[in-house]
């Protein structure tokens, strides 16, 4: 499976302008099978009031998406989008298969209390599962990678591949660095970490880096092979080895 992640620093508020940016860096990468996106692309991370730049429904999120998706016959993993909907903010991300179709959606679980995100978005309260391609892949957001319960929870619904659009600040890359390496290893998946601050990652099982990102707007891609990771867990199966009888 080829994926790319589509980076580019959104300009805060520029929704026409990311809009644009997002559809030419999307163009390039259409020979993927899976692009994705950053947290909160079209807005930038995240202008206030954010109800003002909240997309209703997601409607022109998912229109943009499926016509990318369905013109390029790609898979498109939708970072995430301020979206309102029955009254409420979320912070949700949107999955588009070939067929240029709504495959999966996944609102932001963990609020970022620093930023204070739970003042303006509401949490979601499920974990997210779509298969593209046959692959089983997992949905979290930026700071759900600080809770290991949560990832562990995804892989265990089946997830192979676990996607992370991010808008994670480089002041805090070294302890990002290593929790997306060690939620790799613990749950033996890949990775794929999209940061609009740049830094993007795609992981495999072992907490390798198959493929690093710099700073600025870039297209990083890499090719994952999922049969090494069955090769890995043949060796060594960590989830089939926990003991649950621990009080």
């Amino acid at each position: 499976m080829k994926i790319s992640i589509v980076q580019f620093k959104s300009e805060l508020g520029a929704v026409e302008k990311n809009f644009y940016t997002a559809s030419r860096l999307i163009e390039a990468a259409k020979d993927s099978d899976v692009i994705i996106l950053s947290e909160l692309w079209s807005t930038g991370y995240y202008p206030t009031p954010v109800k003002d730049f909240a997309d209703k429904d997601g409607e022109r999120t998912k229109e943009f998406l499926c016509d990318k998706a369905k013109k390029f016959n790609v898979n498109i993993i939708g970072g995430s989008v301020i979206v309102e909907s029955d009254g409420k903010i979320f912070n949700r991300c949107l999955v588009t298969n070939r067929n240029g179709e709504i495959a999966a959606t996944y609102d932001k679980t963990h609020l970022f209390s620093f930023a204070k995100e739970e003042k303006v978005f509401c949490a979601g309260n499920k974990i997210s599962l779509v298969e593209l391609d046959g692959v089983k892949c997992g949905l979290a957001i930026c700071y759900d990678l600080r809770f290991p319960e949560f990832i562990r929870k995804i892989a265990l619904a089946g997830a192979e591949i676990i996607f992370i659009p991010a808008a994670w600040s480089l002041k805090r890359l070294l302890p990002r660095q290593i929790l997306t390496k060690a939620r790799a290893i613990e749950n033996q998946v890949f990775i794929v970490f999209a940061n609009s601050s740049g830094k993007s990652e795609i992981i495999n099982p072992l907490g390798e880096i198959l493929a690093e990102s710099n700073r600025g707007e870039e297209i990083l891609t890499a090719e994952i092979n999922l049969r090494d990771r069955m090769e890995i867990i043949k060796t060594m199966n960590f989830l089939a080895d926990r003991n649950l009888a621990v009080d």
